[in-house]
This record gives structure tokens, sequence and C-alpha cells, in this order.
């Protein structure tokens, strides 16, 4: 038996670390990744005694598309896990949810407030996943009650936001988790920032952030408030306004709320949650950030005041002390030929054709393709969710040795798994506070010069702009509330 069972793992070892190079990681790399992965199965896999039991709740439930259901079934995976509360301002979501969590023996009761869920005793720690305009004071109060944070990005919707939960989450020792999971479970990412940070392609030149595209705005229909909707609660902080909506893709409410700026930040704060902390994480500047802000171009954003106010494509460009540039971009990047993988093999992607999927060969990346191209004065690396290239196969087939450069302690390969792990040693996760709270701030400074339309100066030590537009800048800083929420630090 013992035999057969080594036997059995190495093989399941095997076919695991041959689909990681597959996929088109260097050997020594996949190796690396499939020991984090097996680390999580085996923590997962623990039990844990009664009082090990990690009691939580989640804000923002409901069907999919929810991003709550995806973050439920990764904590669900790990059996010291026990969820005993649900909260939601849409009576339909807090319905479902209560169903289908009692349907896996999770013993919980819903909330229609989150502040009487954070008042409970039998919650540890809570999954924050609602909209943007919400995470800081809900956070906030999670904090202050005792509860470690798992919130999803974008961490705030303002800089100021932000600035007060960093000094929340210091001021109460508690644990602040980002869900950008490119810096964990997507392990390209990881990768790519450290062959980068280990001088791999020498000084950073630029590095573009293809995003995507807003939607664009039009109008949308004024309906009345479904039945079980609390529209006042789900606006909160935000003015008062009718709620519209015509179908799920045309709507100032559930998921569509990112294309409005009273709400979030659109695709700047969308994918540029991801990209744009990719982007820093390469630069060695978490905690730190650009010196200036312009906006090469942008589309006339729509102002008719009843849809989507986001500004269509655009390209806003940071320059760092340093003098690297990051240009966060709708698409219309650069196309770069000649790009490799880690084996050397040629660059495929996978397209749709007659319903069904082939694999064909790619002449390079072209300047839409979504993802971050980072140039190098000796190389380049092109890196997304599918791929990671580069101008010459060693820059990543090649072990980093004594170069590494250390990005974080471990390499965690699960996201949720790394928040419950520094839950239990109260050690700083991958994306804590300092990291999601930073990567945010400079994607707020972009929202900022596309909406003022100037170009801005900040000073990334006191975190204010300075310069011929300073007061333009500071009045984009933070956002007034309406009553009675309001940010209290």
């Amino acid at each position: 038996m013992f035999e057969r069972g080594n036997l059995s793992r190495r093989g399941f070892m095997k076919r695991s670390i041959a689909g990681l190079t597959a996929a088109g990681l260097p050997l020594w790399y996949a190796q690396q990744v499939h020991g984090a992965q097996d680390a999580v199965r085996k923590d997962a896999a623990k039990a844990g005694g009664a009082n090990e039991k990690l009691q939580v709740g989640v804000v923002g439930v409901g069907p999919n598309p929810r991003r709550s259901n995806a973050l439920y079934g990764a904590a669900k995976k790990f059996k010291h896990v026990a969820f005993t509360a649900v909260c939601d301002v849409d009576a339909g979501h807090l319905k479902h949810a209560e169903e289908q969590y009692k349907k896996d023996n999770y013993d919980v009761t819903g909330e229609k407030d989150f502040r009487r869920l954070f008042d409970r005793k039998d919650v540890d720690a809570v999954i924050i996943a609602i909209p943007d305009h919400w995470h800081a004071i809900v956070a906030i109060d999670a904090l202050r009650k005792g509860k470690d944070v798992y919130c999803e990005k974008p961490l705030t919707l303002t800089i100021e936001e932000s600035l007060a939960l960093q000094k929340v989450v210091k001021e109460t020792g508690k644990i602040l988790q980002t869900g950008s999971q490119q810096r964990s479970e997507m392990t390209q990412f990881r990768l790519a920032a450290d062959v980068i940070r280990a001088g791999r392609i020498g000084k950073v030149k630029s590095i573009e952030c293809r995003i995507g595209q807003n939607p664009k705005g039009e109008a949308i229909k004024e309906m009345p408030v479904p039945a079980g909707l609390d529209w006042d609660m789900w606006l909160g902080p935000t003015a008062k306004v009718p709620y519209r909506f015509e179908n799920s893709e045309k709507t100032n409410c559930h998921y569509q709320f990112r294309w409005f700026y009273e709400y979030s930040g659109g695709k700047m704060t969308d994918w540029g949650a991801h990209h744009i902390d990719i982007a820093q994480w390469c630069l060695g500047m978490d905690g730190s950030g650009p010196t200036g802000i312009e906006v090469l171009e942008a589309a006339e954003p729509y102002k008719g005041g009843d849809g989507y106010n986001c500004h269509q494509t655009f390209k806003v460009q940071y320059t760092y002390a340093n003098g690297a540039k990051v240009v966060a971009m709708d698409g219309r990047g650069t196309a770069v030929k000649d790009l490799f993988r880690a084996d050397g093999k040629p660059l495929t992607k996978k397209v749709k054709k007659a319903g069904k999927t082939e694999e064909i060969e790619l002449n390079g990346i072209d300047g839409n393709e979504n993802g971050i191209m980072v140039f190098g004065e000796k190389g380049t690396v092109f890196v997304n969710r599918g791929m990671v290239v580069a101008s010459d196969a060693k820059i990543l087939s090649e072990p980093l040795g004594k170069d590494d450069p250390k990005l974080y302690p471990t390499r965690p390969a699960d996201h949720m798994g790394n928040f419950l792990e520094c839950v239990k040693t109260r050690e700083q996760p991958i994306c804590h506070v300092g990291v999601g709270g930073g990567s945010v701030i400079v994607c707020h400074l972009g929202v900022a010069a596309l909406r003022t339309g100037k170009k801005l100066t900040w000073d990334p030590k006191t975190m204010r702009f300075t310069g011929d537009n300073a007061e333009i800048g500071n009045a984009e800083i933070g956002r007034t509330y309406r009553k009675p929420w309001k940010l209290e630090v």
C-alpha cells in the first residue's frame, strides 16, 4: 500500500508539472508551483478541532455572476472554515445564498445590514464582495469590530478611502487580503515579476497595461425598484438617483455599476486593479507610486447623466521618479514580434472557429491583446492570464538562483488559502492593505487625470497632488458622502 501510494503520488506530481510546463512555465518554476499547490491541498484537508474552526460571514451574496460565489467556493475547500452568516441588500440574493449555503450543511442566518453581521460573536472573519463605493466603509466597520477581512478589488473608491483603510488596519492589527489573485494563483504573473525584478531585461523603460475599453455610454431607462431590493441602502454614501434597468447589460445596479464614476472607476479600477498592480510589482513600487500623470488621449465621456459615464477609450501615462513610464490603455498598444515561451516553442493561442476550439500559431503579440507588455533595456516580457513570453526564452527558462528577488516569503498558489493561513499566523498576506491600497491609489490617479483633463503631479510620500494643478487634483482625493454615511478615521 505504501509503495503504491508513493507511486500514485509521483504520477500525479508528474502529470501536474507536465500541465504547468505545457502552459508555458519552465520546469524549475513548475516544480515550485506544484509544491505550493500540494501544500494548499494538504492544508485544505485539515479539519481542525472545534476551537480551530474559523467562523466566516459573507457580505454581498447571490446567484452568479456574483463574485462572492467564486470566493465561497475557494474558502469552503478548507475544512476548518465554517460559514455562519450572509448579508445582502437584495432579498432575492440573500434568500438564494441562505439556501445555497444550507445545502452545503452550513448553518447560516441572513442579515440585511452589514453592521448587524459584524456585531455577531459567531463571525471571526468576513468576505466582502460588494460594489466598490461600499468597500471602505464596510471593511473599516468589520476591522473595528475585530474581524479579519478578505475584500474584493478594487479595494476602495477613492484615494482618501485607501489611506483611511490602511490606517485602520494598522491601528487594529487585523489581517486584510485584497482580492488580486494575479499575484498568487496565476503563477505566470509572479514569474514575469520575478525575472524582471531579477534584472533579466535590464532597467524597465516602459510598461503597457492593456485593460480594455469601457462600454459606450447612452441613456438607460428609469424603472421602478425591483421588489426586495433596498435601493437606498445599495446607493449608501452616493447621491440619491433613480434605479435604471433595461437588461442585465444596461443598468446602474448589479455588476454594471462599474461603468459609472459615482460607484467605481471603469476599466481603470476594474482591470487596472489587476494589471497596474502587476506593473507596480515589476517596478518594485509597492507602497509608492508615480510622480506624474497625464492623459495622452481619451474619448469624450457620455454626459447625459442617465448612462455609463466612464471614458470609453483612453491612454493614461504615469511617470515614475526613476524615469519608467506606465501607460494604462484600453488597447492599441505596441505590436511585438519574436516573443518566445520558456521552452522556446512557438507562441500559440486558442480560438473558437465554427463552434470548435483550435490552437493557432501567432506571429507575436498585437497591440490589443489584454495583458502587460514590459519593455526593458535588454529585453521584453509580455504576460496575461493565458501566457508569459519574452524576447529571449532564456529570460524565463533559466532558474533564478541567487538572483531571486524574493518578492514574498513563500509562493502562494491559492489566494484565499493565503488569507486563511495569515489569519492563523498573523503574518501579512501577499496582497495586504499596503499592496492593494497602494495599487488602487495609482488607479485612482488615472481616474483623476481623466476626470479633470489635467496633467497632474503627485507626491507618493505625502500622498498629495503638487504643482500647477494641485488644487484641482486634490479635490479628486475624496468624495462627499450622502448622510448619514461618513468616513470615520
